[in-house]
């Protein structure tokens, strides 16, 4: 079970591909809600404090080392579902989380059975053509495994944020999530 101690009143979990703008997004949201309302949670951040602190910077060595990283990350998630998810979620304490990189049916389950209907979740989409600007190109082994694709057939998404470049429709659209948000404070 999750810490409870400052249990949140809404939880977002984003997902979406490599380079579609989960980060992009969230940090936009908690630049307008401001950090005390708001924390951006990032559950690669304990995988990559656990397989090694170097990781942490968007560097070239980090995409060196994905396809290890990933699969040292399964092996632990098979063990505990949870282990990442409770990690991340340690000592937040504003009133709400952006899980800025939910990648699989089992994160997603966890913060349901945790923080139940204050969970919603959110689905960042970007065509290839702006990711591919972004930076993205296919790699083998990373961008069809789980940690990319595990909730690509969820297909039940409370928001879907469209993130091709357009910036009139994307502040539409954060727009309707703030709002969303304040509702709920």
């Amino acid at each position: 079970m999750a810490p409870r101690g400052g249990a949140p009143r809404l939880v977002l979990l984003f997902s979406g591909k490599r380079k579609s703008g989960k980060d992009f997004v969230t940090e936009a949201l908690q630049s307008r809600l401001g950090a005390d309302v708001c924390a951006v949670l990032r559950l690669s951040g304990p995988l990559k404090e656990q397989y090694a602190q170097r990781l942490l910077d968007a560097s070239a060595y980090k995409e060196a080392y994905r396809r290890d990283m990933i699969l040292w990350g399964e092996a632990q998630r098979q063990a505990d579902p949870g282990f990442f998810c409770r990690k991340v979620v340690e000592g937040v304490c504003q009133p709400v989380w952006l899980v800025s990189d939910t990648r699989r049916l089992s994160d997603v389950q966890w913060f349901r059975e945790a923080y139940g209907s204050v969970t919603q979740t959110v689905r960042v989409v970007a065509s290839e053509q702006s990711r591919q600007q972004r930076g993205w190109a296919f790699t083998p082994g990373v961008d069809d495994g789980e940690s990319e694709c595990g909730l690509d057939n969820f297909g039940d998404f409370d928001w879907v944020v469209e993130n091709d470049g357009d910036e009139q429709r994307l502040e539409e659209q954060l727009g309707n999530l703030i709002g969303f948000v304040r509702s709920r404070l």
